[in-house]
């Protein structure tokens, strides 16, 4: 369990059923680690601020999570989090590593906006 303000996603099915239903969704699969943990951050103050996206996490170290951390967008990622951005069920950015929340907001603004 990540320990953070953000919904979880526990499993696949759940994941494609957030995806498919929900327009904009930004999901960082990770670890409690300190490269993730400034990205759970930014995503939870920015929640507020982009109420048309739907903010989640994933464990990493879930099995569940092989939809993210297998998926073709992510094979050459080294850096956790992982971080997959869907627009209306397709993938429209992936990233990994930390990030700030400017880089995040820029992502936002460029596939999300309103």
């Amino acid at each position: 369990m990540l320990y953070t303000n953000l919904k979880h996603i526990e499993t696949a099915e759940e994941w494609q059923k957030i995806i498919n239903e929900n327009e904009n969704v930004m999901i960082c699969c990770g670890r409690m680690g300190p490269m993730c943990i400034p990205v759970y951050a930014a995503m939870e103050e920015l929640e507020a601020e982009y109420p048309h996206v739907k903010f989640y996490d994933m464990e990493f170290d879930n099995p569940e999570s092989h939809v993210i951390t297998k998926a073709p967008e992510t094979k050459t990622f080294m850096g956790l989090p992982f971080v997959m951005y869907y627009k209306n069920g397709k993938v429209v950015k992936a990233t990994s590593s930390i990030q700030s929340k400017e880089q995040i907001k820029e992502i936002l603004d460029t596939y999300f906006s309103k």
